[in-house]
């Protein structure tokens, strides 16, 4: 058995990708909240928002932490394609429950499909990145651990559905944001705990990418996204903010300008 490292850079890995986790999150749950407060076009786009927020904070916790992941006697190397589906998929099954929770007449069984339907597909993004992994060797899983990151998993999507019917104060978002990201990096390492690998030795060059190839430049490109698309969400106005002042120029008196 190759001895398996999960942090071989040290803390900046797990505290990083937990960072990553949080701010998905912190915007994706903002984002669901002003769409709860919204109609029409405007409520999609702030779900299909919430959704790729979710997803990519989701999928770029996940790469990040294996930025860090090391096996004893092989190199490793990652599968483009199947890694790049691996984030598709983290993106349309989150988009399937928040817009479950957006569009769901009763909160009850919208929140518990919406949880269901985003915890099942975290962890299906999650193992279809690790099949994407590429090394000299066999790898296999612990079928309990491997359980037990898909509840993780699930109670983890349950829990920010819920934040975001129920929560509205920035402060409420932040701190559901910091619970979500601690619960979604605990899914990744219940998950990385489940794996073993029998190294078999070769000389041969594997197929594939390594991290700092494709999986650091797509990571830090996505976290690019995570943080101007929070800086955009921060510097919106809120549907309160827009009727204040839509009903401030209705009072203006005609021939006067705002100040």
């Amino acid at each position: 058995m190759g001895h398996l490292d999960h942090a071989a850079l040290g803390w900046l890995t797990p505290v990083l990708s937990y960072a990553m986790a949080c701010t998905g999150a912190a915007l994706g749950l903002r984002c669901t909240v002003r769409a709860l407060a919204a109609t029409g076009h405007t409520r999609r786009n702030w779900l299909l928002t919430a959704a790729s927020a979710i997803g990519t904070g989701i999928w770029t916790m996940h790469f990040v932490a294996m930025l860090g992941f090391r096996v004893s006697g092989t190199d490793i190397r990652y599968d483009v394609p199947l890694t790049l589906v691996s984030l598709l998929v983290a993106v349309l099954v989150v988009c399937a429950g928040v817009f479950a929770v957006g569009y769901g007449r009763n909160r009850a069984r919208a929140l518990l499909l919406g949880g269901l339907t985003t915890g099942v597909g975290v962890a299906s993004m999650h193992y279809l990145g690790m099949a994407a992994i590429r090394l000299h060797g066999e790898v296999s899983y612990d079928p309990l651990r491997v359980g037990l990151s898909v509840l993780i998993a699930v109670a983890a999507a349950t829990a920010a559905l819920w934040a975001a019917l129920n929560t509205e104060s920035p402060l409420a978002v932040t701190l559901a944001s910091l619970i979500m990201g601690a619960a979604v990096s605990s899914m990744h390492y219940t998950g990385m705990f489940a794996v073993s690998v029998r190294v078999t030795p070769s000389g041969e060059a594997l197929p594939g990418a390594t991290a700092m190839q494709f999986i650091f430049p797509l990571a830090v490109g996505l976290g690019s996204y995570l943080f101007l698309t929070s800086a955009f969400v921060a510097l919106s106005p809120t549907a309160g903010e827009r009727e204040a002042s839509a009903s401030a120029r209705q009072q203006q008196p005609a021939g006067t300008n705002a100040p």
